[in-house]
């Protein structure tokens, strides 16, 4: 198995260079299944509501492949430095893909867009890093990112502070939108997707009475995502056990979880944490005899927890806000192009890094349609490009999208999975009806 792990920091002209995205990625199984600032500015919501929508569709703008001057967008993911790079990589597949893919459609008026990528670890210190040397280039109209919604809360302020947009393609926690006027989010939160699990738990064991709650303390995700989840185990009649849980990210022995979880006698287990601390807790409190129904969050929705976990996996349930088996003709064309990059369908987390750049893609061609970008001085374009963000409605990946006017993504459609293991390390999500 080859990993992708980025240099510190790169340019990529996807479009004028020809980028190996099976070279850069993990190559895994082929897939079975079927698919923190609280207060909005006034200044944001007073740009969304005074232009007109964005124009939808990138290639109506230019026939045949992109040309001429690149426009660069930054792109900072956790790709390097704990088990959060899992997902960060994957984004990373998404964000080329996307980029491709749009440059192959004409860019930006003729233009290519140029990913520059870097690396933010995965922790709040490398988040900074990664945004002040992007925001250093002036010539940069955006970033997406970062990968984790803690990272968010640290460095997306810098970037609303120089008036950069920021697109975050997996930050999920209540309050990252209102972060500051240039910051949106096309992942929705977990108020909008977690309490489906709970309610396709409960469709496949009716017999659920009690519940436990277990979540990563040291990961503000988590500690959103835990929140929701206990909120709606309570609306669903669920007794909920007390006390709730905690754990790291870095843990790796959940004896003491696992006991407790035991003496309960629930008949469901809610875990918010990431791929290998929750992969570990899963396979811990499987092999001790644990029977009953797994409802796991958002940062175990990655192929990669498969080895974590094994074959004690399998049954989990995982909300989705993506779907490979959307009939939207964008989606047909991202999932083909990932399965011939990755051997299998794309899960969500790639599926927003791509939308997050394709909602870059499709508002400077709105805003260049108007203005010539190239007539624009750095600030200006920037303040106008956030402008047509928050105004667009776009037609992705995830279905029909628009924004609230502090950046809120609203998004129709949401899923469930469930893991479907069919050997030791290998297996894949199934879409419950």
């Amino acid at each position: 198995m080859s990993t992708f792990h980025a240099p510190r920091h790169f340019h990529v002209v996807v479009g004028l260079l020809v980028v190996s995205l099976a070279a850069t990625g993990c190559a895994g199984t082929t897939s079975s299944g079927t698919p923190a600032a609280t207060v909005a500015t006034t200044a944001k919501a007073a740009v969304a509501t005074t232009v007109e929508p964005a124009v939808t569709k990138a290639a109506a703008v230019v026939s045949g492949p992109a040309t001429g001057v690149p426009i660069k967008l930054g792109v900072a993911l956790a790709q390097s430095g704990g088990n959060a790079s899992l997902l960060g990589q994957d984004q990373v597949t998404g964000v080329k893909i996307a980029a491709e893919y749009f440059n192959k459609l004409g860019g930006v008026g003729g233009r290519p867009i140029e990913i520059v990528l870097q690396d933010t670890l995965v922790d709040e210190a490398g988040a900074i890093n990664a945004f002040n040397s992007l925001i250093a280039d002036e010539k940069l109209v955006g970033i997406v990112g970062p990968t984790l919604s803690q990272q968010a809360f640290a460095a997306d302020p810098i970037a609303d502070k120089a008036g950069i947009p920021v697109i975050a393609p997996s930050n999920t926690a209540k309050g990252v939108p209102d972060i500051g006027e240039y910051i949106a989010r096309v992942s929705a939160p977990v108020s909008k997707v977690a309490p489906g699990a709970i309610l396709a738990a409960k469709k496949v064991n009716p017999a659920i009475k009690k519940a436990v709650v277990a979540f990563a303390q040291n990961d503000a995700f988590s500690k959103s995502e835990t929140g929701t989840f206990q909120e709606a185990i309570k609306a669903n009649g669920i007794e909920l056990a007390d006390p709730v849980l905690t754990f790291q990210t870095t843990d790796t022995d959940f004896t003491n979880q696992v006991t407790a979880i035991l003496d309960a006698k629930p008949d469901l287990v809610v875990i918010s944490g990431l791929a290998t601390d929750g992969g570990n807790l899963i396979r811990q409190l499987r092999e001790t005899g644990f029977k009953g129904t797994i409802v796991a969050g958002n940062g175990l929705n990655t192929r990669r927890v498969f080895a974590v976990c094994q074959q004690q996996c399998d049954g989990t349930i995982v909300a989705q806000a993506y779907s490979s088996a959307n009939k939207a003709p964008i989606n047909a064309d991202y999932a083909k192009a990932y399965q011939a990059a990755k051997g299998e369908l794309p899960l969500q987390i790639s599926a927003q890094a791509f939308t997050a750049v394709q909602v870059f893609v499709d508002a400077l061609n709105a805003l260049n349609a108007e203005t010539k970008l190239d007539t624009l001085a750095p600030k200006d374009l920037r303040t106008k490009l956030n402008a047509k963000i928050l105004s667009g409605k776009y037609s992705t990946v995830l279905g029909d999208i628009s924004f609230e006017p502090n950046g809120e993504v609203v998004q129709a459609n949401f899923y469930v999975a469930q893991i479907k293991m069919t050997a030791a390390d290998k297996g894949d999500f199934v879409y419950l009806a």
